[in-house]
């Protein structure tokens, strides 16, 4: 995909009955479907079923079996909880008449209360940074010629690393990153879109920061990785095609599994979402 316009084309789900949807699938280089994307049209799958006045500020997930690129997800969802404020679905995704992916999400009405949050690292802004296919460009020297196809597929999102680590030889480094993201191209206005697009844009970047201080052993060449369960939280409005930082961390990984975290503000300071994923790491080998 060029640009967000041929996201939002993906999440544009056919509706086959009451609570049922379709969804097809978009390659980002790998040979099953992008965890992502998974998210992002489970979630507006949601919104499709959910009052106009209630926005999302909440999602957990697992990730049960790798999804296939050559056929459609059906989406069904279920209406838990119609309440004065919150409004509850669970979204279950299915391939070959099995589930691949189950979601509970969360969606409330504005409501006024007390208001806190953590400040925003002081990192470089996004225009002095090159693009990640800028610095991809220069460094792709010696890597095998299959990642380089799965590296320079083109995304939707625009990323600038603040700090670059070669995916094929690290070093290492302490689990901590940021990378600054936004949309290709502008947007619409309807703030379900830019939450499907902020859930689809935050599988990125996590699981990586989990092998930062193993990058003496371990890169993405030779360790395998997939997304077990994810959650997200929502706090604030914004928009997807104005810039993000999001700024990620990983406590902890054991036995074959890496914990990672990550809060994104927008350019001007404010905390909008964050993000915990737990994934799948572990050297190709081992298994």
């Amino acid at each position: 995909m060029n640009d967000v316009s041929e996201l939002i084309n993906l999440l544009n789900l056919e509706q086959i009955e009451d609570n049922l949807f379709r969804g097809q699938s978009s390659s980002i280089g790998s040979p099953r479907v992008f965890g992502g994307q998974v998210l992002a049209q489970a979630l507006q799958a949601a919104i499709r079923t959910v009052p106009p006045d209630r926005t999302a500020h909440s999602l957990h997930a697992y990730f049960i079996l790798p999804g296939k690129l050559d056929r459609p997800i059906i989406y069904e969802v279920e209406h838990t909880r119609d309440g004065g404020s919150f409004t509850t679905r669970r979204i279950k995704a299915i391939q070959n008449g099995r589930p691949i992916f189950n979601m509970s999400a969360s969606f409330q009405l504005d409501q006024e209360g007390y208001e806190h949050q953590i400040a925003m690292p002081n990192v470089p802004q996004p225009d002095e940074l090159p693009s990640r296919e800028e610095i991809s460009e220069k460094n792709q020297e010696g890597w095998p010629e299959h990642f380089k196809n799965f590296y320079n597929i083109a995304r939707p999102i625009d990323f600038r690393p603040v700090e670059y680590f070669n995916p094929i030889n690290p070093g290492k480094h302490p689990p901590h990153r940021q990378v600054w993201m936004k949309s290709k191209g502008e947007m619409p206005d309807a703030i379900g879109l830019h939450l499907c697009v902020l859930a689809y844009a935050s599988d990125y970047n996590l699981l990586g920061t989990a092998i930062l201080p193993h990058g003496d052993v371990a890169n993405f060449a030779n360790v395998q990785m997939a997304s077990l369960d994810h959650a997200m939280w929502f706090h604030r409005r914004f928009r997807m095609d104005e810039w993000l930082l999001y700024d990620l961390d990983s406590p902890s990984t054991s036995n074959a599994r890496g914990l990672c975290r990550g809060n994104i503000f927008t350019q001007s300071g404010q905390l909008v979402a964050s993000v915990v994923q737990e994934g799948l790491i572990r050297p190709f080998q081992s298994r």
